[in-house]
């Protein structure tokens, strides 16, 4: 049985995602959303995204590029939903929710919903109505850019419903991709946000010029937050040294690929935070993490020094010279 798939986003991830599905022979078709006509124009002129990984070109019978949204979702009865998590609810919120009816949801989107501060799971179990059963995410570790030069990579898709997680991976596997199956997909989504925020700390911290050893401190103490955070959760967190939590932080935080990383050694080396992103040009999830764990964990009350670290550099100006200076008589 052959399949019909929609990825509702046009970044470097998305990208990824639709190289990696038109691998698969079990897939009949990809529609992909794009979120500009001059992007599908480009796409179909060219046979690349113009914008993210231009190097990664697509048969153009098999993937339908378009920036109708509405007739991308209907064509489809699995939805992968890869735009930056700040983006979600407005593309959503562009067409009916009934669209969504009956159709296989899964979230590629690695942050909270800043309008409702949920994970994207919740999200669209809530606004649109789909039940948990036909939910899943895909979560890391694996960079958009090592997909694209076709190095090894793995990929975790966890759904409440472990039958179809099972039912997913023969999707997304190649001969550059394996993939595990895991029914934790509320601490494996909440984990995808914090290891941003822990690799704009591991960025700060290397362009402040700390060493390799302070470093490994540094993320060594990252999983312990993650961990008490979840238990505050009431989220059973005894899986945080697998690939989808350790090795997604650990590629994260330390990888020359990872936009977090590169946003955080930037405000390091002295940029300030407006400036930062208009040179990066790309979204670091990160930024719009640090603010909202920051105010979920008022309510949580989890004891998170760096990630309180991270939000004082970026929302209220920290010196992060002396940010750091204190994070460090912390850390152990």
């Amino acid at each position: 049985m052959s399949h019909n798939i929609a990825v509702i986003g046009s970044g470097s991830w998305a990208t990824a995602i639709v190289k990696i599905l038109a691998e698969s022979p079990l897939i009949n078709q990809i529609h992909w959303w794009m979120r500009s006509k001059d992007y599908v124009d480009s796409f179909y002129q060219y046979g690349h995204n113009p914008n993210y990984l231009s190097s990664v070109f697509f048969d153009k019978k098999r993937v339908n590029a378009t920036n109708d949204l509405a007739a991308c979702v209907n064509s489809s009865e699995i939805i992968i939903i890869a735009t930056p998590s700040a983006f979600v609810h407005t593309a959503i919120n562009s067409i009916t929710r009934d669209a969504f009816k009956g159709k296989i949801l899964v979230s590629a989107v690695k942050g909270l919903i800043p309008e409702t501060t949920q994970i994207v799971s919740d999200y669209i179990h809530t606004h649109l109505h789909i039940p948990h059963k036909d939910i899943a995410c895909i979560s890391g570790p694996c960079h958009a850019e090592e997909v694209a030069r076709e190095r090894l990579s793995y990929l975790t898709i966890a759904s409440e419903n472990i039958a179809l997680a099972e039912f997913l991976l023969p999707l997304f596997r190649c001969r550059y991709i394996n993939c595990t199956a895991s029914d934790d997909i509320v601490g494996i989504e909440h984990a995808a946000v914090l290891k941003n925020i822990y690799a704009i700390a591991a960025g700060i911290a290397n362009g402040l010029g700390y060493g390799d050893n302070y470093k490994a401190v540094l993320i060594s103490y990252a999983i312990r937050e993650i961990e008490t955070f979840l238990q505050k959760l009431g989220i059973d967190s005894l899986r945080v040294n697998e690939s989808a939590y350790l090795g997604d932080l650990l590629v994260t935080a330390y990888s020359q690929l990872s936009r977090n990383r590169t946003f955080g050694s930037m405000l390091g080396r002295g940029y300030s935070v407006s400036s930062a992103q208009m040179e990066m040009k790309m979204v670091a999830e990160g930024y719009y993490s640090a603010k909202q764990i920051y105010m979920l964990n008022k309510r949580v009350g989890a004891e998170m020094p760096m990630m309180e670290t991270v939000y004082k550099i970026i929302y209220e100006n920290a010196n992060a010279v002396s940010a750091f200076a204190e994070l460090s008589q912390q850390l152990h």
